[in-house]
């Protein structure tokens, strides 16, 4: 098994056929999520630059063996050259960068989305390079550790968020003053409102507005905040924002 092991770690045929598959397999696991949430990044992309990431590495492991290899009389002859593979990953993770800033949008109600899906294809890049550097210690389990965040977490987090007294909401009313009836209803519901920012009239010309606050201990129960407002004859829709 140790030698099998050494084998993969060698820079060999087998080798980076092996560094490949694993690279695309990471990316893939990860990009299967978001394909399903129909992200912006999904199965193919997140692949893909897990790949990209690994053949970009490897090409510098390429060029390591080439200069001691084939080119070590053209490299004598030059007085020598220096060899960084670090400078790649640097260039890699670069470049995901602007990629990622590209998933990032600002959505409805002054929300952003795309952040996970920005980070996971940082995540996607990483797990490329250490594919490419043969680290297969650090990538199998890294890979069960990324998947437990992005997909397990999910929805603890958003239970988490809906048990705390801090909430905000978007509601959309009638006319512009039916915005006092709903701020009295959320002060009698023993809340704290903190602000009251209203959003541009939409395609229907109804006002709405997002409603921050922090419910008592008493009432901290989102389900019923969200209850009393609904039932206000002014109200059309609401919804809680969870970022």
């Amino acid at each position: 098994m140790g030698e099998i092991w050494n084998y993969l770690k060698d820079f060999n045929f087998v080798s980076v056929v092996v560094r490949l598959l694993l690279a695309m397999t990471s990316g893939g696991l990860i990009g299967y999520g978001r394909e399903k949430k129909e992200r912006n990044a999904g199965l193919r992309t997140y692949m893909l630059i897990s790949i990209g990431a690994a053949l970009t590495l490897m090409i510098s492991f390429y060029e390591n063996e080439m200069l001691h290899g084939a080119w070590a009389p053209i490299v004598e002859s030059l007085g020598g050259l220096k060899f960084d593979a670090a400078r790649f990953s640097a260039q890699v993770l670069a470049g995901i960068g602007f990629l990622a800033a590209g998933t990032i949008v600002a959505s409805a109600h002054q929300q952003v989305s795309g952040l996970t899906s920005a980070i996971g294809l940082f995540a996607a890049a990483v797990l490329g390079i250490a594919s490419g550097a043969a680290y297969f210690e650090c990538v199998i389990p890294a890979i069960v550790i990324i998947i437990f965040s992005m997909e397990v977490l999910q929805p603890l987090e958003v239970l988490y968020k809906r048990r705390l007294r801090n909430i905000t909401i978007t509601v959309k009313y009638i006319n512009p003053t039916d915005v006092e009836m709903i701020r009295k209803t959320i002060e009698e519901q023993g809340a704290q409102l903190f602000d009251i920012d209203p959003e541009e009239v939409d395609e229907d010309n109804y006002p709405s507005a997002i409603f921050s606050m922090k419910m008592s201990k008493e009432k901290s129960s989102h389900s019923e905040m969200l209850s009393s407002i609904a039932e206000l004859p002014c109200v059309l829709s609401l919804h809680e924002l969870i970022s």
